[in-house]
């Protein structure tokens, strides 16, 4: 079976091990790991049951893929040392940033790379992982990483001048619906309801609308129009959310938080 090597283990290569894990989509004994803290990356091994490795050569060497997971202004100290190394791998890379063009420059011809965006709800398998549509993977390769990540959520192809917004409405969002829960949670506190029960029941309405427009490909405005009867409650509320301004503010929050 395919060995996935990963060099860094922060939030988001834990995030995507956990996602494969407990999809069973790669036993822990096929995952292998370097990073540079050995101590963090030995106590997440011995939760996990993945591999680490004290040594990257050696990771590289006994892997199929890799996925280099350090920050971005860090990838060119990590690669090219183990340049020579790479040739003829496979490399994915979730670094901000760092597409197809800047990684075709850095790394030798025969290494076959894809720039991907991973959002950390892939650790429970409900995440969505953003692929540059410019890659070098054969067909196969590419077969077999998109199989991989589709079992950790949502795959999207892009080209390479929409990674930046499709990264953001994607991995930026998740903090935006914290608030939103938060918010729609303090509201049903104000009017009785236990913390706990506020918060679960805010978190499954979002799952359970997010399901139902992926599912049926309704859409968003017929969804609320389905709630939104004559006179009643929902639309009450509806007009009160575009009065202060709710859509608007949305869209300025990904305004600002898009890499141009």
């Amino acid at each position: 079976m395919t060995k996935i090597g990963f060099i860094g283990m922060g939030n988001m290569a834990k995030a995507i091990v956990r996602g494969f894990i407990l999809k069973d989509a790669v036993p822990p004994e096929n995952i292998l790991a370097y990073a540079p803290s050995q101590e963090k990356l030995k106590e997440f091994a011995g939760e996990t049951g993945i591999i680490s490795y004290a040594v990257l050569d050696k990771m590289i060497q006994d892997s199929d893929i890799i996925l280099i997971a350090v920050k971005p202004d860090q990838i060119e100290e990590v690669i090219t040392p183990v340049k020579e190394l790479l040739k003829n791998k496979v490399l994915l890379s979730v670094a901000a940033g760092w597409d197809y063009d800047k990684y075709d420059s850095l790394l030798d011809a025969s290494t076959r790379h894809l720039f991907i965006m991973p959002s950390t709800p892939v650790q429970i398998g409900e995440g969505i992982s953003l692929f540059e549509q410019k890659h070098s993977l054969t067909a196969d390769e590419f077969e077999t990483v998109e199989k991989l990540f589709s079992t950790i959520g949502l795959v999207q192809v892009l080209p390479g001048n929409l990674m930046s917004i499709g990264g953001t409405v994607s991995a930026c969002t998740p903090a935006f619906l914290g608030i939103v829960i938060e918010a729609i949670a303090d509201g049903g506190v104000k009017h009785g309801l236990p913390r706990d029960a506020a918060y679960k029941l805010a978190s499954q309405v979002l799952i359970g609308t997010g399901k139902t427009q992926l599912e049926t490909g309704q859409h968003p405005g017929e969804m609320k129009d389905a709630v939104c009867s004559p006179g009643g409650l929902t639309i009450q509320g509806v007009v009160s959310l575009e009065n202060d301004g709710f859509r608007a503010a949305i869209i300025r929050a990904l305004d600002a938080s898009v890499k141009k």
